[in-house]
């Protein structure tokens, strides 16, 4: 079989590199719903509108029904009118919340994501809500009483409130005190009766009531000529606890180059600006994990407020369809908006997918959109540490079939593989076979909650540091495991066995301004004859969700006992 060293200038790594009394809550059970017949007055001088009302219907505010704000024109959208609007339980005058209408989204697709409220906007909405209530009744109220009001309203809308579980014990009643006491800019108080305070709020215009979106703009970004790899901001590196969020009325409306974050995440959820996994490191996206241990004393405690976040508090994102990585990836490669097509740029760099796999038979098939005469790509199969600045099959962690002359690649040396390559129009199937791990303890992927937390862009990012010269001497071989390459569906033979063990994901790798289109399944356009017994990589999402969250678990567990205090 003859052998072709991985030299020419094509194969080269480029170099360019988320209870009062009955009456009161009677009143309140009918006011918290997301029908707006239960809605206060109808407009008027008492219920205005304004240029930032108008929703798709063109009506304007309906005050005492779920609406909700655009973060970039500000407008304020009915509930029934507003497609995404799949979150569950939410409440009027809420402020836990990240919203984008389709006619400002970059894509024209509405985003909401509903985050879970600190005890500020626990109470912020709470008081909201009571002097609705009593505008409904025709009352002047403005203040509250703590243990009459406050707390028992709380108390019976706890989950509408907030996505946190509900406190089994009652010290948040201390915590409610404390942030009433305290947040002086948002609460006002009065102690008509000794032993009885009374709060409200001290913007009382409800219809500036909002999620207060400048609050969100404040992040971390990538210093300029930073070589490291790790993220830095102007307090130093890495992710450090804030006290309870405040909560600030709507002001003045943002430019559109000002809109947070929460504006720029695309609808699979991933953030559009986000830090690349490059200079010997890997950043991946965690959010808040509501089943760690301590999480709610963590939550309540003002002690740790300047400190680092532990990362055993959060876990690793995982989106519900495979696609091709954002951040795993050279940042030269131009990615599609629905993210499963790449156009290369320059000389071979990769990006890999999403997820991986680990065992099993799976299988995905790539479109060949366009290959001019001199461009060319390889696709393949490639684990976490594959160069991203150079071809599939250039080092120890990847393997690729190349569109010229069909030859398979693998550590930089290329071999005989199918009598042709493939060209434009060409559709070509990558089909792994990986045992049953001999270890059990390999089955599952790694957790990164003992890794650090950075923040970028106002999400958070474990930190993973590259070991690739010690991860490659101690790679072994998978006795049984092969790839196979199609072609139009047909077979081109097996192309390699005996791979080296790991996590592999589908990777492409192009040369110049070459485009593909990827197709994870489960409806193929050239289905495998006579390949049996596979999965497609579509499959591979669900799989990873009960494997991570298997491995969360069993951390958990090992670490019980060992784990902070608050």
């Amino acid at each position: 079989m003859e052998t072709e060293m991985d030299t020419s200038m094509n194969d080269v790594p480029s170099q360019a590199s988320s209870s009062a009394n009955a009456d009161s809550q009677d009143t309140t059970d009918q006011i918290l719903t997301q029908n707006p017949a239960a809605g206060t007055k109808p407009e008027s001088e008492d219920n205005p509108t304004d240029t930032f009302s108008q929703c798709y219907c063109g009506k304007g505010r309906n005050l005492g029904t779920v609406e909700l704000q655009c973060g970039y024109c500000y407008k304020w959208f009915h509930s029934e009118c507003i497609g995404c609007y799949t979150a569950g339980p939410c409440i009027p005058f809420m402020t836990n919340y990240q919203f984008s209408c389709k006619q400002c989204s970059p894509n024209g697709l509405e985003y909401f994501n509903r985050k879970q409220a600190s005890f500020t906007q626990i109470c912020y909405t709470t008081i909201a809500n009571l002097t609705n209530q009593a505008r409904c009744k025709g009352e002047e109220k403005t203040l509250f009483s703590k243990e009459k009001e406050i707390i028992p309203f709380i108390e019976k809308q706890w989950e509408n409130l907030t996505t946190m579980p509900r406190r089994i014990k009652t010290t948040w009643h201390t915590t409610v005190t404390k942030t009433l006491t305290k947040e002086t800019e948002l609460f006002t108080s009065s102690e008509v009766t000794i032993g009885d305070p009374h709060y409200g709020l001290v913007m009382a215009d409800l219809t500036k009531v909002g999620p207060g979106y400048e609050l969100l703009k404040q992040g971390s970004v990538l210093q300029a000529g930073q070589k490291t790899g790790s993220l830095v901001d102007s307090k130093g590196r890495g992710t450090k606890r804030k006290a309870p969020d405040s909560i600030q009325p709507v002001g003045s409306r943002l430019k559109r180059s000002d809109v947070n974050t929460m504006a720029k995440l695309a609808p699979h959820g991933y953030p559009l600006e986000h830090p690349f996994n490059k200079d010997g490191y890997r950043y991946i996206l965690a959010e808040s994990d509501p089943h760690a241990p301590n999480r709610q004393a963590f939550d309540e405690s003002l002690d740790w407020a300047g400190k680092p976040i532990p990362g055993y508090l959060y876990r690793t994102f995982l989106g519900g369809e495979v696609l091709m990585a954002l951040n795993d990836r050279a940042p030269q490669l131009k990615v599609s908006e629905d993210r499963l097509s790449v156009t290369g740029d320059k000389g071979y760099s990769l990006i890999r997918a999403t997820h991986g796999v680990r065992r099993g038979a799976w299988y995905y098939e790539v479109l060949i959109e366009e290959m001019p005469a001199d461009t060319a790509s390889r696709i393949g199969w490639s684990q976490e540490l594959g160069n991203l600045q150079a071809p599939v099959g250039y080092d120890k962690f990847s393997y690729s079939w190349r569109s010229r002359k069909g030859t398979k690649f693998h550590q930089s040396r290329g071999k005989h593989y199918s009598s042709s390559g493939y060209v434009e129009g060409d559709v070509i199937g990558f089909f792994i076979h990986l045992p049953e791990p001999e270890d059990i303890r390999k089955i599952l992927p790694q957790t990164y909650k003992d890794r650090p937390l950075v923040k970028f862009k106002s999400h958070l990012y474990y930190e993973e540091k590259d070991q690739v010269t010690e991860t490659e001497k101690s790679l072994k071989p998978i006795r049984g495991s092969q790839m196979i390459m199609y072609k139009n569906g047909v077979s081109q033979g097996i192309a390699f066995e005996d791979v080296y063990e790991g996590w592999y994901y589908p990777c492409i790798s192009l040369y110049k301004n070459a485009k593909v289109t990827v197709n994870f399944g489960p409806d193929f356009k050239c289905a495998p004859q006579g390949l049996k017994g596979f999965k497609p990589m579509s499959d591979a999402a669900s799989q990873t969700m009960i494997e991570y969250a298997l491995a969360d678990i069993l951390y958990h567990v090992e670490n019980e006992g060992k784990l902070p205090e608050f």
